[in-house]
């Protein structure tokens, strides 16, 4: 599987503080549901206990929408909540 980020996930990517990994990690191994537009979401929490925008969290959770194309996933757009 070969996972390909549209230019706007790229985007989503930095302004949240997600990394690609965590995103190719959500999609092998998150939780999977559908989503609108014939998207399929991918959630999974990562442990973080880091400061995000100067404030402490122990987790984060990462969301990926991405539709198939053929084997490969294209990534559309990442949400990041940090708890």
């Amino acid at each position: 599987m070969a996972v390909r980020f549209h230019p706007h996930a790229n985007e989503r990517m930095l302004e949240r503080g997600t990394t690609e990994s965590e995103v190719v990690l959500t999609l092998e191994h998150g939780e999977q549901f559908p989503a609108k537009f014939k998207r399929t979401g991918f959630r999974r929490n990562f442990v973080y206990n880091n400061e995000w925008r100067g404030k402490y969290y122990k987790n984060k959770q990462v969301e990926v929408y991405a539709v198939k194309e053929n084997t490969d996933w294209l990534v559309i757009t990442i949400i990041t909540k940090y708890f």
